[in-house]
């Protein structure tokens, strides 16, 4: 798979994740790995960060529920209108996939 491929790979995968729950980079990496044959959560970070504005990009943290750097207050506010509950900043786990 080329890095054009995997990119277009991680933005259709993230578009499936439906309203109300969230996963991790390294879940999305992990769930693309045998297909595309990578597993990196900073890849799927980078590629969230440049091209991620097409899709619900706020469904996507980082380790143990952390909001996307430079966009927590319009993630936060995106997740809470799906109805995900947090403790403290982060996602609370029940709805981390």
């Amino acid at each position: 798979m080329t890095p054009e491929e995997y990119t277009e790979a991680v933005l259709r995968f993230v578009e499936q994740i439906p309203p109300g729950r969230v996963m991790t980079y390294g879940a999305v990496a992990d769930a693309l790995a045998d297909e595309s044959g990578r597993n990196s959560a900073r890849r799927v970070g980078t590629i969230m960060a440049r091209h991620g504005g097409g899709v619900p990009w706020h469904r996507v943290v980082g380790a143990g529920g952390r909001l996307p750097p430079g966009h927590e207050n319009e993630a936060r506010r995106r997740l809470q209108e799906e109805g995900v509950t947090f403790r403290g900043d982060h996602v609370a786990p029940t709805h981390i996939n």
